[in-house]
C-alpha cells in the first residue's frame, strides 16, 4: 500500500514530537530521502533550548502543516515577521505583495 502522506520539500512547514512527547514545529532545512531523515529549523517548540537550533528527524515521524489561508492584513503581517524571523526572502516578498495589494484595494475604494 503506498504511503498516503504528501511529499514534503525543503522551506515547508512542519511539525512532530519527541519521545517524551514535546511538540516542533519548524521548517525544512535539507532532507536526506535514502536516510530517511529531515533537518528541521525549530521555529517553536515545548522545548525552549532547541527553538532556533536544527534538529534531525526520522522523515517517517514529520507531518507537513498544510499552508494557512490568509484572510486579513493582521495575519499578513504577522506571518511577514515570521519570513523576516527566519530569512526566508521569497516568502516574505510575496507576502508584502500580497499585502501592498490588499492596501491599494481598500484605499481605491474610499
Amino acid at each position: 500500500m503506498l504511503d498516503e502522506k504528501p511529499i514534503l520539500k525543503r522551506g515547508d512547514w512542519v511539525k512532530t514530537k519527541l519521545k517524551e512527547g514535546e511538540l516542533i514545529l519548524g521548517y525544512i532545512e535539507s532532507l536526506d530521502i535514502i536516510n530517511g531523515l529531515v533537518n528541521i529549523n525549530v521555529v517553536t517548540s515545548d522545548i525552549d533550548e532547541v527553538v532556533g537550533q536544527t534538529v534531525v528527524i526520522g522523515l517517517k515521524y514529520v507531518e507537513g502543516i498544510p499552508a494557512a489561508k490568509v484572510k486579513n492584513k493582521e495575519q499578513i503581517r504577522f506571518l511577514i515577521d515570521l519570513a523576516l524571523m527566519t530569512g526566508d526572502e521569497e516568502w516574505f516578498l510575496e507576502l508584502s505583495s500580497k499585502l501592498k495589494s490588499m492596501e491599494e484595494l481598500v484605499s481605491g475604494a474610499k
